[in-house]
């Protein structure tokens, strides 16, 4: 049998997920509970049909079937004309009914595609189908799971709308499979179905397997970080079994992300286990004469986007991906280019206020609580007409971010106006006579000397001197030291 070239380069991994995210619905999957649960006392969320009492019977709501939908549009699936509801039965304290009420052989569609850029070249993940379920409610241990000598359970996620996702064995690397989660995460987002700010937002269970052994389950996998470093555990641990001749058992795992280890939790189930029949109390739902509609309320998704800011900003690919990721990122981005050089916009907002927002762990969403398109137009205006400098653009953004207030106040405020050119020229002058020996360094040739100057220089003006006007009047200098004649020349 021919091997993948994928699977060759990669030592014959094969990797699969099914995705589970919440739907933004306001009420559960099968009753009027609300979902707004999070920081909510244990066990407050709930009711006869959530807790899965004797006689109490769902409803669907319309609302999730229509997202989930929107949600198989989007990633190019086949939708079916119609879906039935199945009971799949097996018995977890989290498990009120004691069988999940889910979807089998009638999901909401199969075959869908998402496009994923790893190492340099683009690759296709092929989605095997999109369905949708309830939640389960969750445990919580006093412990890790292999050592608690009890769990609470909190039924409040129970009913709770899922989405599912599930992809074929098509990813080669734990990284590839962060990359695919971030890149699903911005689509149900661009959606307006899917939160993924929120807590256990998104959980993923991950099928893996190395050529030459079976493949294991990790279950519940609650970040996207967590996935990856999950899959790199478990590959490690599989390749040692086959190294040593032992066998990969087919199984499932937990991931312990504490201690950052997968741990045996059973021998993995088959669909027969699982005991699949049509649930007797929900009948068959025809969604094909809704499709249509659903269609056109599809917006603008990453990669349509991404082509657009390539065409129609002239910015650079990278910056257009970086700008697409995030929603509340491309729109600001939008906001603001739409008034000032978008190449400008781009390059502040992608390489600088990005970063200042990952390093507060804050979103976009958040960050315009205080920093409005209009405060940044303004920063770059002020920065284009050479009242701050670029240091001092990058503290407003920082002190907006952290403390609010308006550009303006915050440049008299924080003293970040730049200075006169005979401001520099002192400066320089101070700075010259403090380091002559960089100075002579200089002279005789050594470029790197130059950049600690300048950097002396900005430092003594506290970053408000422009850094080409420094540059610029210390090489006039040295030239001015060159017309001296031989024996006059002092500093």
């Amino acid at each position: 049998m021919k091997q993948d070239k994928h699977e060759s380069k990669n030592n014959g991994v094969k990797i699969g997920l099914e995705c589970h995210a919440q739907l933004l619905t306001r009420s559960k999957l099968f009753c009027s509970c609300s979902t707004d649960y999070h920081n909510a006392e244990p066990n407050t969320h709930v009711c006869p049909v959530c807790l899965g009492l004797p006689g109490a019977l769902p409803t669907v709501n319309k609302q999730a079937i229509r997202y989930g939908i929107k949600v198989a549009l989007a990633l190019g699936c086949e939708v079916q004309p119609e879906i039935i509801f199945y009971r799949k039965n097996y018995y977890y304290p989290d498990l009120p009914r004691g069988f999940q009420i889910t979807q089998y052989d009638f999901p909401i569609a199969f075959n869908g595609m998402v496009r994923i850029e790893g190492d340099g070249e683009e690759r296709e993940i092929r989605i095997k189908r999109v369905h949708i379920e309830e939640d389960p409610g969750r445990l919580v241990y006093k412990g890790t799971i292999d050592t608690a000598k009890y769990s609470l359970v909190d039924y409040n996620r129970s009913g709770i709308p899922l989405v599912e996702i599930v992809t074929e064995p098509d990813l080669r690397s734990p990284k590839e499979a962060r990359i695919f989660l971030n890149k699903l995460r911005s689509i149900l987002e661009y959606l307006g179905v899917f939160n993924g700010d929120l807590e256990g937002a998104m959980r993923v269970d991950a099928n893996i397997s190395l050529a030459g052994g079976e493949r294991a389950e990790v279950k519940n996998i609650s970040s996207y970080k967590g996935v990856e470093r999950a899959l790199s555990f478990e590959l490690t641990r599989q390749r040692n079994l086959l190294r040593r001749g032992l066998k990969v058992q087919q199984e499932t795992r937990h991931y312990d992300e504490v201690r950052g280890i997968t741990i045996s939790m059973r021998t993995k189930e088959f669909e027969q286990d699982y005991r699949y029949f049509p649930e007797p109390d929900l009948v068959p739902i025809r969604i094909a004469e809704c499709v249509h509609d659903l269609k056109a309320e599809i917006p603008e998704l990453p990669d349509e986007k991404r082509k657009r800011f390539i065409a129609q900003y002239s910015i650079t690919p990278e910056h257009a991906t970086s700008l697409t990721y995030d929603r509340h990122i491309a729109d600001f981005f939008e906001a603001v280019a739409a008034r000032i050089d978008p190449r400008l916009c781009a390059t502040w907002i992608a390489d600088v206020l990005k970063g200042e927002l990952n390093y507060r762990s804050i979103t976009m969403r958040e960050a315009l609580n205080r920093l409005t398109p209009d405060d940044f137009v303004s920063i770059l205006e002020y920065l284009k007409r050479g009242v701050i400098t670029e240091r001092g653009a990058t503290v407003l953004i920082r002190k907006i971010l952290d403390e609010g207030g308006k550009p303006e106040e915050l440049i008299r405020s924080e003293g970040l106006a730049t200075i006169e050119q005979s401001e520099i020229e002192e400066a320089v002058e101070r700075v010259i006579r403090a380091n002559r020996k960089a100075f002579a360094d200089y002279l005789g040739g050594k470029d790197g000397a130059l950049n600690f100057l300048v950097g002396q220089v900005m430092s003594y003006t506290r970053g408000r001197a422009d850094p080409k006007e420094v540059r610029r009047t210390i090489m006039a200098r040295v030239k001015s030291k060159e017309r001296q004649p031989e024996g006059d020349a002092h500093s």
